[in-house]
């Protein structure tokens, strides 16, 4: 078979992939999308909240529509934004602390994700946020409202058929074994540590499962010695990813995985979605001129080696194209990305809710 035949093939396969996968997403019947995590899918929660992690403030948001800075920790849309888009459930996914939302925001889903926050609550009690148990806890009152709303068996059924999305971790690692040895001193290994964590997000899991969920999909942590700041904080003049923290994370995903398929196996009619974000995460740093990026080791605001939060602010100078950076600020990453990671996850991760 000559080159161009073999080319021609493959881009056949791919075509035919992104039209079943699109297929699948006009055919879905998720009812709601509800979420839960870190800054990675905190739409403004933390806004409502007496903490520094907040984002509800210029430069943040400025690409988002009406450049309005939501407390989305990035310049636009977030992950969970695009699938809802895309699944036709709503444009954009509100943070349930908002006193204002309507009935029909809270029949179609909401984000409990806080930025911050970790499968640790230690990793939220050091900035004041919520934790994956108070979320949990809030989740438990949103029930009670969808009961208010439609009745007791019409609100099961939408819990039953709504797509529950967890991206939350990378704080547990950064915040208190990478950057900090607060767990480190207490657990001594990172094997230890990560099957503690894999523990308490098995009982979230069951928690959700009890509550109703049967539609769970849970994001991986990304390659973490890539993030600008870990790069800054642990002196990379070279600004290369710090592999050691790559691959701790990777181990981490592969028993994610394992505990998660484990887990489906003992929770009747449950899919229970595995959602790699390392790999392609990874390929977007070591090729980002595939996706119309060029830089990826700092983030677009200030020198993109510091700057998070507080110290990324209106007054903080931008890079002048947005969404030629992966990284927004020096941990979180840009709109672009984001909408590069939702389109991965709809045709890879979202079909296996459907097999």
């Amino acid at each position: 078979m000559s080159s161009s035949t073999m080319h021609l093939v493959m881009l056949m396969h791919v075509c035919i992939g992104v039209l079943a996968s699109n297929n699948l997403v006009q055919s879905s019947k998720f009812s709601s999308l509800l979420v839960f995590g870190d800054s990675t899918v905190d739409p403004g929660n933390n806004n409502y909240l007496l903490t520094i992690s907040k984002a509800n403030y210029f430069p943040y948001g400025i690409d988002f529509p009406g450049h309005v800075p939501t407390g989305r920790f990035s310049n636009g849309k977030l992950v969970p934004d695009f699938l809802a888009s895309a699944l036709n459930i709503k444009d954009t996914v509100p943070p349930f602390l908002n006193p204002d939302l309507s009935d029909q925001e809270l029949l179609t889903g909401v984000s409990f994700g806080s930025g911050q926050s970790g499968i640790d609550d230690f990793t939220a009690s050091l900035t004041n946020v919520l934790s994956m148990d108070q979320q949990l806890q809030y989740f438990k009152a949103y029930t009670m409202k969808l009961k208010q709303i439609v009745g007791e068996d019409q609100a099961m059924q939408r819990l039953h058929d709504a797509l529950v999305l967890i991206s939350v971790g990378t704080n547990d690692f950064i915040l208190n074994f990478h950057d900090f040895p607060s767990r480190r001193l207490m657990f001594i290994t990172i094997d230890a540590y990560q099957d503690y964590l894999l523990d308490k997000f098995e009982v979230i899991i069951k928690e959700l499962y009890d509550q109703g969920c049967r539609n769970i999909g849970v994001a991986g942590l990304p390659p973490l010695g890539c993030v600008p700041l870990q790069m800054t904080l642990k002196l990379k003049i070279d600004r290369q990813c710090l592999m050691h923290q790559n691959t701790d994370s990777e181990k981490y995903n592969q028993k994610l995985a394992q505990r998660l398929s484990l887990l489906q196996a003992t929770l009747p009619q449950s899919k229970i979605v595995y959602g790699d974000l390392y790999h392609p995460l990874l390929n977007l740093f070591t090729h980002p001129q595939h996706y119309g990026m060029e830089v990826t080791n700092r983030g677009c605001c200030g020198s993109g080696y510091l700057e998070v939060i507080e110290i990324c602010n209106a007054f903080t100078p931008l890079c002048s194209n947005h969404s030629k950076y992966v990284f927004w600020d020096s941990v979180h990453l840009t709109e672009a990305s984001y909408s590069y990671l939702a389109d991965y996850l709809i045709r890879v991760a979202l079909p296996l809710f459907f097999k």
